[in-house]
């Protein structure tokens, strides 16, 4: 196993036309047969050219951002790729990563990818659980995102995906990511009402029936779902003092009026 580092050697280099070699591989890995790459890290290289990099059949996670890469056909012979972040490229046809089928989590975000259609291509990955296109710490983006129909349009192509551009669309933590965003979103809109005199009363920020606490099942996951849920609880408990002190805060400033 090993994994190549940014080193000062190739810092050095400005050219934005690099082309992946053996002896470029060999020389920065210290390793002598390319089939024993598992961990390959070549970000800001100036790559264009993945050249041999598809004799490296045993790679497991390959880091390839922030190059010059547009064509992927090299790729397509890493069959046991769990673990591959493509961001800042130039790729627009992802037809070569068809074959990867043990992809786990990719990593689009900041290239060329214009439609719905391109990203079909990968819809037979079954092991996918992760990708995204878009990256909003980073702005990295694509022109698909752009599409009303995108979300949607994603979550038909991967009905099991559980991660999407860092969302989580799954899983036991799937309903405290959308109670946040409630939150967030009923505090936006109370901050937006005007003088706290104006405002109605403090609205509810979930619905009632979402606090009804599911039974947690004795599976290999139960501790994490209980731990879920008794944070589910403390959040329950933190929604309902809250509301009762917006509404004697109001009361306050109303009678002092």
């Amino acid at each position: 196993m090993f994994e190549v580092e940014d080193g000062p050697w190739w810092s050095a280099t400005q050219n934005e036309n690099v082309k992946i070699t053996v002896q470029m591989l060999k020389s920065k890995t210290g390793q002598f047969d390319l089939e024993s790459i598992m961990f390959l890290k070549l970000q800001n290289f100036g790559i264009c050219n993945l050249g041999c990099i598809g004799d490296c059949v045993n790679l497991e996670r390959l880091n390839l951002s922030g190059n010059n890469i547009s064509n992927l056909t090299p790729l397509a012979s890493l069959k046991l790729l769990t673990v591959l972040n493509l961001s800042a490229n130039r790729i627009s046809n992802l037809g070569p990563l068809y074959s990867c089928e043990n992809l786990q989590n990719l990593n689009l975000s900041g290239n060329l990818i214009s439609s719905v259609a391109a990203l079909r291509s990968l819809s037979e990955l079954k092991n996918l659980e992760t990708i995204r296109l878009k990256d909003t710490v980073c702005n990295f983006t694509n022109p698909v995102c752009m599409n009303t129909s995108y979300r949607s349009a994603m979550l038909e192509i991967f009905p099991k995906i559980n991660v999407l551009d860092g969302e989580r669309m799954s899983g036991s933590g799937r309903d405290l990511y959308q109670l946040c965003k409630d939150m967030d979103s009923s505090l936006r809109d109370m901050c937006s009402r005007g003088p706290v005199g104006e405002r109605p009363g403090p609205e509810k920020w979930v619905e009632d029936s979402y606090w009804n606490l599911k039974p947690t099942w004795k599976t290999q996951s139960g501790k994490a779902v209980e731990r879920f849920y008794n944070i589910l609880k403390e959040c329950r408990e933190l929604n309902n003092k809250a509301a009762d002190i917006i509404a004697k805060t109001e009361r306050t400033i109303s009678s002092i009026k």
